[in-house]
């Protein structure tokens, strides 16, 4: 098992976001001894996505010169997180992925960073497990947008989403959050929160690391989410668990954001898990 000191997470955050709603969290685990990162993704970063002014952001622009970021991009900022962790200090690190985080997390999981194979190689420190929270569980060969969609070549936009000017070409942007990721938080506690939404563009990069086969993995069912409901989330952490290795499975009577509704929960959950591993 990890001790708190030899131990970090590595938060994925989602679409949509920057890394301050997951600040609580991450202010949870450092007050119990675990460090903590939450790197913003360049798929939300709004400097990335040529919307103009970041302040007052036009999200009818035309797409940034040679394309919006997408998944490769997102992974080299974690990889750039998680190297120094466990290269330079030697960290056991859990990923933790939320929502369309959960393609980074499983993708950033490379084998050369992974704790079994770097012990193999006489080396300290590595990735020890993920855990799914509210969180994306994609297929090998599946991007987030081709699981998502129909096979028939329809497409078909969630209820908490809206596509500006250039459609599924262009950008997305959050309807209702305060419905959708907040609906467990006070209302001015929500307002706060909801003012801080970016925006992403669909994201297509297909997942290449089978993560899942190696590490072990966890998820945490939001049985209050409505933005991907409960039985979705059991629905994809079964099926990829009978391929690769039942997940441990968790639940919390969260909404959307767990990391801010119920956050001393979550933390619980990663020390339950890492007590889990054997490492």
């Amino acid at each position: 098992m990890a001790s708190a000191s030899d131990l970090a997470v590595v938060i994925c955050h989602g679409s949509y976001h920057t890394p301050a709603p997951y600040m609580p969290l991450v202010e949870a685990l450092k007050a119990r001894g675990i460090d903590a990162h939450c790197p913003q993704l360049p798929t939300a970063d709004l400097a990335k996505l040529n919307v103009g002014d970041t302040n007052n952001p036009d999200f009818d622009r035309e797409p940034p010169v040679g394309g919006y970021p997408q998944g490769k991009e997102d992974m080299e900022v974690v990889l750039g997180v998680l190297k120094p962790l466990i290269c330079d200090s030697k960290k056991k690190v859990l990923m933790l992925a939320h929502s369309a985080g959960g393609w980074v997390a499983t993708e950033a999981a490379q084998p050369n960073l992974q704790f079994e194979s770097r012990k193999a190689n006489g080396l300290s420190g590595g990735i020890i497990g993920i855990l799914y929270m509210g969180a994306f569980v994609i297929p090998l060969g599946e991007s987030i947008y081709s699981f998502v969609q129909p096979k028939d070549s329809s497409i078909v936009t969630p209820p908490f989403l809206r596509f500006h000017k250039h459609g599924v070409a262009g950008l997305g942007t959050v309807v209702e959050p305060e419905k959708y990721f907040f609906n467990d938080l006070d209302p001015e506690i929500s307002r706060k929160w909801t003012a801080g939404f970016t925006a992403s563009p669909v994201l297509t990069t297909k997942l290449t690391n089978d993560a899942y086969s190696v590490l072990p993995c966890a998820y945490l069912v939001l049985e209050r989410d409505l933005t991907l409901p409960k039985e979705y989330q059991e629905g994809m952490a079964a099926a990829q668990g009978q391929k690769t290795g039942q997940f441990t499975m968790y639940r919390c009577p969260a909404g959307h954001s767990p990391h801010l509704s119920w956050t001393e929960g979550v933390v619980d959950t990663v020390q339950d898990f890492v007590k889990k591993i054997s490492v």
